[in-house]
């Protein structure tokens, strides 16, 4: 269980997306019911640090906190000089015995530099994608991705994106609930998929580009229980069918299908966390028709059954 978050300053930190990491995990929301965390910021030798926008910077401590954490996360920094060795020893150290590591923006080159990006999928910032992959040519760099969570070890593009792998991981650990308050709470989208560029949880605002796809989104998270069609949500777009897919792909960045059946799982997920209906329900309900069908599509997208799925979460739940 996620209980306690060290966070890696290193010279020419980045404000905004440190901020990012102490605004999901720094903020004690206990009283409202959230679960809270033992969160420190760490330098290299526990000194303060110059931030990327001139001011400076006092830590909480320094690595020593990181041999304990949970969660070690590396912000973005500018990339000056090398990474101090230490740094780079206890992230090795933390990969080893198990904590997550997650970085936002260019802290995936810290995370590079410690060799924990060899062999895995992992993202950054797209300006630096090519730099990413030219300097560690072992990892598998996704250029397009929100997030990318490959075993304990997550990686997020820009800001928001930084945002979106938080809650990510908050799901992961506390359940799709609590990660839907928090972000009511942040007034941020609950759920953005990392592998596609605008998978949401609730309809997307309108946009100058796209005037025509959040009622037709909204109709769908209201009616995820039923079949439907690309020829019927194009009528209810307006649109024909090719015009309507393409359009679709254009805001959302995947097919009408696979936006349907990922939040018919995210819908599942939260059945499965919040009530006792069996499977065979919780497939009927999330639109899903029967339980062969969930379970192929949710074992697809989790990574385990739904029955394993509850049993996993309730146990995380009941340690808490």
């Amino acid at each position: 269980m996620l209980r306690s978050v060290a966070v890696l300053a290193l010279d020419q930190v980045a404000p905004f997306e440190l901020g990012v990491l102490a605004e999901v995990f720094g903020t004690d929301r206990t009283a409202d019911g959230f679960p809270g965390y033992r969160f420190t910021v760490c330098t290299a030798d526990g000194g303060p640090v110059r931030t990327s926008s001139g001011f400076g910077l006092t830590p909480h401590a320094d690595l020593g906190p990181v041999e304990e954490a949970d969660l070690v996360a590396v912000p973005a920094h500018s990339q000056g000089g090398p990474v101090p060795e230490p740094v780079l020893d206890a992230l090795r150290r933390a990969a080893d015995r198990g904590a997550y590591l997650l970085s936002v923006c260019s802290g995936a080159f810290v995370l590079g530099a410690a060799g924990l990006l060899d062999g895995r999928e992992c993202t950054t910032h797209w300006r630096y994608v090519d730099e990413l992959q030219r300097r560690h040519p072992a990892a598998r760099v996704r250029c397009n991705s929100l997030y990318v969570a490959d075993g304990r070890v997550l990686t997020s593009a820009g800001t928001a994106a930084g945002i979106d792998a938080c809650l990510h991981l908050v799901r992961e650990e506390h359940g799709s609930a609590t990660a839907t308050r928090l972000a009511r709470r942040m007034v941020v989208p609950p759920h953005r998929d990392g592998g596609q560029s605008q998978y949401v949880e609730a309809p997307i605002p309108v946009t100058p580009e796209a005037p025509t796809l959040e009622p037709v989104l909204s109709w769908l998270i209201g009616h995820l229980d039923r079949p439907t069609t690309v020829d019927e949500l194009a009528a209810r777009a307006g649109m024909s069918a090719r015009t309507f897919a393409r359009r679709f792909r254009a805001e959302t960045g995947t097919t009408p299908h696979d936006w349907l059946t990922n939040q018919r799982v995210l819908l599942a997920r939260r059945l499965l966390e919040e009530t006792k209906l069996s499977v065979d329900t919780v497939a009927d309900r999330a639109g899903f028709g029967d339980a062969a069908a969930l379970r192929h599509h949710f074992t697809r997208r989790v990574g385990t059954t739904p029955h394993a799925y509850r049993t996993t979460f309730r146990d995380r739940v009941t340690t808490t």
